[in-house]
């Protein structure tokens, strides 16, 4: 394969990797840096692709592995973490001022409900062990087949069904007991908090209403609930989105709260 075919291939699905990167890392910079460095190995490795998986499989496996090699040493988040980015969230002016302005100015300043879902869904999932939150998402976001996800991760496909199968329940457990649009007794209101605030006018139930996950939430099993999670997961890029800068802007905020967070509490 010559370099150009390369980059034409790798530009197919570049985008791709580098939502699947930012949902592991929870930062723009670190996933864009190793798209980069992916798209550098792989020119530089081409000669040892034997077509044994596909292109894509094969630039994930490297993907992954950089993603690993960054994420390794750091701790993982706590299930909490909305209550506690909440907290500091109220408590910075700053922030606010920042978002208010995207919000005014940015064509992707909106706040919709739909996309801020899918960005608590990076962030609570964080607080998977690393193999696990890889696996998942590969699967019921990136649409990867257990064999191809075995290939990528280096691990049998008899451990990639375990970390799939214990990943989503965990995930299902924590999303039951916090998120109040599919259970009443849930605690977080931030989607429909932070609608409040950027969009006044706007009735929050009104917005929900539109969302399959909450609109089905007293009829639909918990994993089925789970499953129309994923679908909103899978249909937005959370580069392109109407709301992509403000919830970037977001998302930052988060990872430093939780990098403090982390520290003071070694």
């Amino acid at each position: 394969m010559t370099t150009d075919q390369l980059t034409a291939e790798f530009e197919t699905f570049q985008g791709e990797l580098e939502s699947f990167l930012l949902r592991m890392t929870a930062s723009v910079q670190d996933a864009e840096d190793i798209v980069q460095d992916t798209y550098l190995k792989t020119q530089a490795k081409i000669h040892t692709f034997r077509g044994d998986s596909s292109l894509k499989t094969w630039i994930f496996s490297i993907a992954s592995n950089l993603a690993r090699d960054l994420l390794r040493s750091k701790k993982r988040w706590p299930e909490t973490i909305t209550d506690i980015c909440r907290e500091e969230t109220l408590h910075n002016r700053q922030f606010f001022q920042e978002a208010l302005q995207i919000r005014e100015m940015s064509p992707q300043g909106k706040f919709e409900i739909k996309e801020h879902i899918a960005f608590c869904f990076t962030c609570v999932s964080k607080s998977l062990p690393l193999e696990q939150h890889l696996a998942l998402l590969l699967r019921e976001v990136y649409g990867f087949k257990v064999a191809e996800i075995a290939v990528i991760l280096n691990q049998t496909e008899a451990m990639v069904k375990y970390y799939l199968h214990v990943s989503r329940n965990r995930l299902i457990e924590i999303f039951d007991h916090r998120c109040s649009l599919i259970n009443k007794e849930g605690i977080c209101y931030q989607c429909t908090e932070l609608n409040g605030i950027y969009n006044p006018k706007q009735k929050a139930q009104e917005e929900l209403v539109k969302i399959e996950m909450a609109r089905d939430a007293e009829t639909k099993s918990k994993e089925e609930l789970f499953d129309l999670r994923m679908k909103i997961l899978q249909e937005l890029d959370p580069f392109e989105s109407g709301a992509a800068e403000l919830e970037l802007h977001h998302l930052e905020h988060n990872r430093q709260v939780m990098e403090n967070h982390l520290e003071e509490n070694q």
